[in-house]
């Protein structure tokens, strides 16, 4: 019998084979070119591989089903690393805080406290929670901080409009949003149940308006919060564009507000990473505040005082971060639809994504976050 044949089929078995092998080792594809806009928003000192950084950068922006990001400001080691807009977005463009803002008011509640002006443990100076026999007289100023208050805030609701926020800020709490925010009854003992409400944290910002003034004209309480900020905490950080709102009777709409440039969310992100240190050295809230922020509340491991915590959760809770991605000594500002500065002490990052993003989005764009920080070491 002739062989030829035979071995001219088993060619031809063996070339899919053979071609398969020859593939396993063929080198990879190229990674397209960075453009010039990507390797221009990365500094020469940012403390990470330059194209790198620039390319993780390009898939904050770009990847698929991250949503619209507007802007980036990766701070490094305390100096710039990365700053990076969106079309029609620049360095100039004051951003709105949505919940962010929740963690300024933190802040304002821990010069507060350190001024001797208010009490952590004691009774929350509510008046019309003080009358004899109110359950609500046991809620204290730590309680509201770490959203365990037990009052019956829902921040959202089904249709929208009986969302606690909405009717605080748009329907019939709009002109005095603090006052229907506290006339809230309990719907749990306080200091046993984590609820995050928007609600608490304009509460917070009553409370601070009382200390800072006697009056009840909304022209001096909004004076008086707004110098106070100015005066401790904008103005020594350097945070020219911050514009907070307040509502018609002089309260901080503390929950939700605020508006700077992502520069300036960067510095407020940097003033936390150092516990409380403005750029020149100066302690502007005592560095134990600071800690105690950072601290996990007993009722919800993955949030402190007015901020969100790297923690795990138990399954089945949505994460708002990413605990197997970054150490649990991150925290993070968070905002509605995709606002977030995300402080990493142990790798000395502060970085801000400010834009806008579904939930899903939100997922995506976080673990692209999550490329950028992996980056830099953890010290």
């Amino acid at each position: 019998m002739n062989a030829a044949p035979c071995l001219h089929n088993r060619a031809l078995l063996l070339a899919p084979a053979l071609l398969a092998l020859a593939g396993c080792g063929a080198a990879p594809a190229p990674e397209t070119p960075l453009s010039e806009e990507a390797l221009a928003a990365v500094t020469d000192d940012a403390g990470a591989p330059k194209d790198q950084l620039a390319r993780e950068l390009d898939d904050v922006f770009a990847a698929e089903n991250v949503g619209e990001t507007r802007a980036v400001v990766i701070m490094a080691n305390g100096k710039l690393a990365a700053e990076r807009y969106g079309p029609g977005y620049s360095k100039d463009t004051r951003f709105v805080s949505w919940s962010m803002a929740k963690t300024v008011t933190g802040v304002l509640i821990g010069m507060l406290v350190s001024d001797g002006l208010l009490a952590l443990d004691g009774p929350a100076p509510v008046p019309q929670w003080q009358r004899p026999g109110d359950p609500r007289a046991g809620i204290t100023l730590r309680h509201l901080l770490q959203m365990r208050s037990g009052l019956r805030h829902t921040e959202s609701g089904q249709p929208p409009y009986e969302s606690s926020e909405v009717r605080m800020i748009f329907l019939d709490g709009r002109d005095n949003m603090a006052r229907w925010a506290e006339e809230q009854p309990l719907e749990a003992e306080p200091g046993k149940q984590f609820e995050y409400s928007s609600n608490t944290s304009v509460i917070l910002a009553d409370i601070a308006a009382r200390a800072l003034t006697a009056s009840s004209k909304p022209e001096d309480r909004r004076k008086a919060v707004a110098d106070y900020l100015q005066q401790r905490l904008f103005g020594p950080l350097g945070m020219t564009s911050m514009v907070p709102e307040f509502d018609a009777s002089g309260t901080l709409i503390g929950g939700s507000l605020m508006h700077a440039t992502a520069r300036d969310w960067a510095k407020l992100g940097e003033f936390l990473r150092l516990k409380g240190r403005g750029p020149r050295g100066e302690q502007l809230v005592p560095q134990r505040w600071v800690e105690a922020m950072v601290m996990p509340s007993p009722a919800r491991a993955n949030y402190g005082f007015q901020i969100w915590l790297n923690r795990e959760l138990p399954e089945g809770e949505e994460q708002p971060l990413f605990p197997d991605r970054a150490p649990k000594s991150l925290f993070s500002l968070i905002g509605h639809v995709g606002q977030y500065v995300l402080v990493s002490p142990e790798q000395r990052v502060t970085m801000v994504r400010l834009g806008h993003s579904q939930t899903e989005e939100r997922k995506a764009m976080l673990q692209q976050a999550a490329d950028v920080l992996a980056l830099y070491p953890v010290r």
